[in-house]
């Protein structure tokens, strides 16, 4: 197989993963194609991070397979578990948008592979992409908010547990 050939197939199958993952909703198979040539793709070993609590990222993730924690440190330096992501769950999308440091780590439960696209290939696009900017940063806001409403169900549920056990827990 030469080489050419071998970019095809990475090529092809990154377009694949993106028309298949939240980013790629509302994009065309085009759209998918562009996206797909500034997209990295990596592995990573049980164990390992993705991102660490308090560094800064500009790139977004995309779980394709396996298991990722979200842990965040507590005040003896263990991890506490706060959510476990599956394949087609975005992270790190508030530091892809503004750049601020992370709130907890990401750390892979099993062997993992995911996608990312680093924030200055992505604004290479908005000059002659902007319908495709536009599409994929509803989709980060469509998961951002996802994250959001089970935040707030969450602290819904656990206020009726403390109120309607009289404070007692």
């Amino acid at each position: 197989m030469n080489n050419n050939e071998t970019v095809a197939y990475v090529f092809d199958a990154g377009k694949e993963l993106i028309k298949n993952s939240p980013l790629g909703v509302e994009l065309t198979d085009d759209q998918c194609a562009l996206l797909a040539a500034i997209v990295e793709f990596s592995g990573l070993k049980a164990g390992a991070f993705l991102l660490q609590e308090g560094e800064t990222d500009d790139s977004l993730h995309v779980l394709v397979s396996g298991r990722l924690e979200v842990v965040k440190s507590d005040q003896g330096g263990r991890y506490v578990t706060l959510h476990v992501m599956k394949p087609g769950d975005m992270a790190g999308e508030l530091g892809f948008i503004d750049g601020m440091p992370h709130s907890a780590g990401l750390r892979a439960i099993t062997d993992c592979e995911v996608f990312s696209i680093h924030k200055g290939d992505f604004d290479t696009l908005i000059a002659h992409e902007p319908d495709l900017i536009y599409k994929v940063m509803r989709a980060i806001v469509r998961a951002v908010h996802k994250i959001l409403r089970g935040m707030n169900l969450q602290h819904a549920q656990l206020t009726d547990y403390i109120a309607g056990q009289n404070g007692r827990y």
